[in-house]
């Protein structure tokens, strides 16, 4: 799924186009690193934690990469975290933005946060601070009570930086999204 923001008349569409080398980096990825043994779904995620917070980066990437493939929110949310970091993987903006954005998509608060703050900084996708508060707004709306305020202190960071006009664009995008769409 490709994040390059478009001019803001266009950022209604409703399909984006695939990004061919970010999908070809992920499955020549899950073919380097060998097939994990199927486990049940909630129970990889938990492994793919579990490895992590062990440090081994590896086996996380691992496990997480066959189900980012298969298109869950959480895994290529996590996954992404790990090619923006090069935990386990080199460091690729680019594929972590391409990740953020499935997971963001799908509605994934995580994957919400992260993306807009790659559109903060322009790691992976092109600076755009109103796609930055769009995201961190939609993450602190769909996210629990401790997150929230975590993702509103990062997106009350992003609005310093932005004029009224630029806020009121942010929020009424984030108004207009619909999940399964950017």
């Amino acid at each position: 799924m490709n994040c390059v923001s478009a001019p803001r008349a266009e950022t209604r569409r409703t399909a984006m186009p695939t990004r061919r080398g970010s999908i070809l980096a992920l499955a020549a990825a899950c073919l380097l690193l060998g097939s994990w043994p199927s486990l049940a779904h909630a129970d990889s995620v938990a492994a793919a934690r579990s490895a992590y917070a062990l440090g081994d980066f590896v086996r996380a990437v691992r496990v997480l990469t066959p189900l980012a493939l298969r298109g869950d929110p959480r895994a290529q949310a996590m996954l992404g975290f790990m090619y923006e970091n090069g935990f386990g993987t080199p460091q690729a903006y680019v594929v972590a933005s391409d990740l953020y954005c499935q997971a963001a998509a799908a509605g994934n608060p995580f994957g919400q946060a992260m993306l807009g703050l790659m559109y903060d900084k322009g790691h992976g996708v092109p600076q755009d601070v109103v796609l930055a508060y769009k995201w961190l707004n939609l993450a602190a709306a769909n996210t629990g009570h401790a997150q929230r305020s975590y993702y509103l202190r990062l997106r009350n960071a992003v609005a310093s930086k932005m004029s009224a006009s630029q806020i009121a664009q942010g929020q009424a995008l984030a108004l207009a999204w619909i999940p399964g769409q950017l």
